[in-house]
């Protein structure tokens, strides 16, 4: 991420992977949160040289869609799909290389074994019945390719419309198009903490004013801020994956004169915004709370994501009350909370 990638310092739900997956070397973890919060991501890491991938999938249902999704992630090392969100949960998808050898068979065992053992002591710990695991082989071209299928045209918010290069969509005249490839970044829009900061980005009146979207991932609330009528916009990231995408999106927008994105740390960003975008997770957004104040100007808005109601929100408003920030409103899904606020100095 990059910002927006979690790791096992950054995220508490991914604490909870950890004690399950003993041992285990946490490099790169997709989830959604978007993580934060969550999306449909497909995450890949070094070149592909095997001919077979072993799928597995599973259904997580609402609360272990985080940790099951994280957990995917250190198992499998390559990829996690997650399908859209329902009110059941969704399906949450790891990719497994298979080397080519005549013990594939043992290989499908022996990470089929490993899956079952540490999905069932996550379950377990939600107090949730595990149902079990499907699977499918695939071919790279197939791997590579099939998690376009969950990603289809869909208006985000009001008169935000997001879709994939490959698909074709007519707007209404009311309607503005972002066209987005997930890649190898996260923040397609699926995910309610996405969703949600757009909204209140929506209501902080962007237009004519400056942006810095801190851990942009694939640049969404850079460009939905320029679309929304912002001056411009400046998108940060952590992860080099994330500002490749990022820049490969703003560029199929036409809004390369209009956003910069660069791996630039936020410590080192000089300049003052009158809105900041940081849709991340909590430990971060902790962390960061001095920065933010120093680029925010006098009566800029500050919206936060990835963020859970309840504790950790009223963390973050606490913490943030500290630094000169006012709290102005909120917004929840599910379990999911999105806060803006005003910066008093």
């Amino acid at each position: 991420m990059r910002l927006r990638t979690i790791t096992g310092a950054t995220s508490d739900r991914l604490k909870t992977v950890e004690r399950v997956v003993k041992g285990t070397q946490t490099t790169r973890v997709s989830t959604r949160i978007p993580v934060t919060g969550r999306d449909m991501t497909a995450t890949m890491k070094g070149p592909m040289e095997t001919k077979k991938w072993l799928k597995v999938s599973l259904h997580a249902p609402i609360p272990l869609i985080e940790a099951v999704s994280d957990l995917m992630g250190v198992l499998s090392g390559s990829g996690v799909e997650q399908s859209p969100e329902t009110p059941e949960g969704c399906s949450v998808s790891g990719f497994f290389p298979l080397e080519p050898s005549d013990s594939q068979d043992l290989q499908v065992e022996e990470h089929l074994d490993a899956v079952r053992e540490q999905m069932e002591e996550v379950f377990q710990l939600y107090n949730t019945a595990f149902e079990g695991l499907e699977t499918t082989l695939m071919d790279d071209a197939d791997w590579a390719t099939s998690w376009q299928e969950f990603f289809t045209p869909f208006e985000i918010i009001p008169d935000l419309i997001i879709k994939p290069s490959w698909e074709d969509f007519e707007p209404e005249d009311t309607q503005k198009i972002l066209e987005l490839d997930p890649g190898m970044a996260f923040g397609t829009g699926q995910h309610a903490s996405t969703r949600m900061a757009l909204l209140l980005l929506s209501q902080s009146e962007p237009a004519g004013k400056r942006i810095l979207d801190v851990g942009t991932g694939t640049g969404i609330l850079a460009m939905a801020g320029i679309l929304l009528g912002a001056a411009d916009a400046t998108a940060i990231d952590n992860d080099p994956d994330a500002v490749d995408v990022a820049e490969e999106n703003i560029a199929a927008n036409d809004m390369d004169e209009q956003i910069c994105v660069s791996s630039t740390p936020l410590e080192m960003i000089p300049e003052s915004y009158e809105i900041i975008c940081a849709n991340i997770v909590h430990n971060v957004l902790i962390d960061m709370a001095t920065d933010l104040a120093r680029c925010s100007v006098q009566d800029g808005a500050l919206i936060l994501a990835g963020i859970l109601a309840g504790e950790q929100e009223e963390n973050i408003i606490q913490t943030y009350a500290e630094h000169g920030f006012h709290f102005v409103s909120a917004e929840y899904t599910d379990e999911w909370v999105a806060l803006r606020f005003r910066y008093a100095g």
